[in-house]
């Protein structure tokens, strides 16, 4: 998978873009605020539909404008060309468009352009709440399986439904129609449950294999699923917790309260990591979900990594480099504020790399 050509028009703070880009090694280089990573958000978009750092649309048009266009020229694995365009205007509904072709659902997108962004906001799956997780696994398994991005809308509806019941204040709740929800919910989370088990289960050892060559120490880092669909049957907590449901007006139990705990050395990460070992840890994981995409995918994902250099030390600086510079990662588009990091990179690339210096949202290519 390779984004060959992008082109952007009033996407944050920058105004416009035409860039040609390299299949190897993408470097974008220039001082906080530049606009490096709104560049990387717009590939971002390109695979996801929405942006990395901002979940509300009409705050990535740039402010002083009311039409916002990104548009990626993809060479995939089959040497098939295809071309992605999004449109945004203020106070309507966005347009996107694979070969000129609008879709009728934006899930139907969802996999085509497989993609990793690693970024300092990715200590919040560290720090965060525990939708920031489920949103990791969720976002994983939906990029190869389509099956499971269904379950997952499915699975909200019915939950968003069964909540709307609980909530009524009219009278009685009718109870054919919340067992109707509830037999929804039940089929749907039930895979849901299935495939985040299989998939911590398969991403663990790979996650623990990087942090440990990234960190070159003996520390051992590890996952546990946690869900209440584990060890009792999903249809009878329901039923069970009919009554205290409709006091609290939600549904407390179901794999909308799943939680990933991240683990160093068997104690919780958040309380016990540094901040070397923090970044060092969510980079590890990322770069885990990137190889088992590989894996499981028919295209080699696209890599983000944005300023993930700065607070490593030189020896995790230069693991890290001889990772993503190896064999078995494809297109990769990085940013730093020096060129330091980003040097030692492409000498490893040779002349499969380009870079660029992003200064106030004006992107040019650096002369050598």
């Amino acid at each position: 998978m390779i984004l060959e050509e992008l082109s952007i028009l009033n996407y944050k703070n920058i105004e416009e873009a035409e860039l040609h880009l390299s299949p190897g090694i993408n470097c974008f280089v220039g001082n906080n605020g530049m606009g490096k990573t709104n560049l990387l958000d717009t590939v971002y978009y390109l695979s996801f539909c929405r942006s990395y750092t901002n979940p509300v649309d009409s705050q990535i048009i740039k402010h002083d404008a009311d039409v916002c266009m990104l548009q990626g020229k993809y060479l995939m694995k089959d040497e098939a060309r295809v071309e992605i365009y999004c449109g945004l205007k203020r106070r309507q509904k966005k347009q996107f468009k694979r070969d000129k072709k609008a879709y009728e659902k934006l899930t139907d997108h969802y996999g085509l352009i497989p993609l990793v962004m690693i970024s300092p906001a990715d200590n919040e799956l560290i720090t965060g709440v525990s939708e920031q997780r489920r949103k990791f696994m969720d976002m994983a398994i939906s990029q190869y399986d389509k099956e499971y991005l269904r379950a997952l809308v499915n699975y909200g509806k019915a939950l968003q439904q069964r909540n709307a019941l609980l909530k009524n204040e009219e009278g009685a709740i009718d109870p054919t129609l919340l067992e109707l929800w509830e037999e929804q919910m039940v089929v749907s989370g039930a895979f849901i449950h299935q495939k985040r088990m299989l998939f911590v289960e398969e991403l663990t050892p790979i996650f623990n294999d990087f942090y440990t060559r990234i960190s070159q120490s003996t520390e051992e880092v590890s996952l546990e699923y946690i869900s209440q669909l584990t060890d009792s049957d999903f249809g009878n907590r329901l039923v069970e917790n009919r009554q205290r449901d409709m006091l609290l007006g939600h549904t407390t139990v179901g794999v909308h309260r799943d939680e990933l705990e991240m683990l160093l050395n068997e104690h919780p990460m958040k309380k016990v990591g540094s901040q070397g070992q923090s970044k060092t840890y969510f980079v590890s994981l990322k770069l885990a979900q990137f190889h088992f995409l590989l894996k499981t995918g028919q295209n080699v994902p696209i890599l983000l990594l944005d300023d993930i250099f700065d607070r490593l030390d030189a020896n995790r600086v230069e693991e890290i480099v001889k990772l993503v510079s190896g064999p078995g990662f494809g297109q990769i588009f990085i940013s730093d504020t020096n060129r330091e990091s980003l040097d030692k990179i492409v000498e490893r690339s040779h002349d499969n790399y380009r870079i660029y210096t992003v200064e106030d949202g004006a992107i040019n290519p650096m002369k050598e």
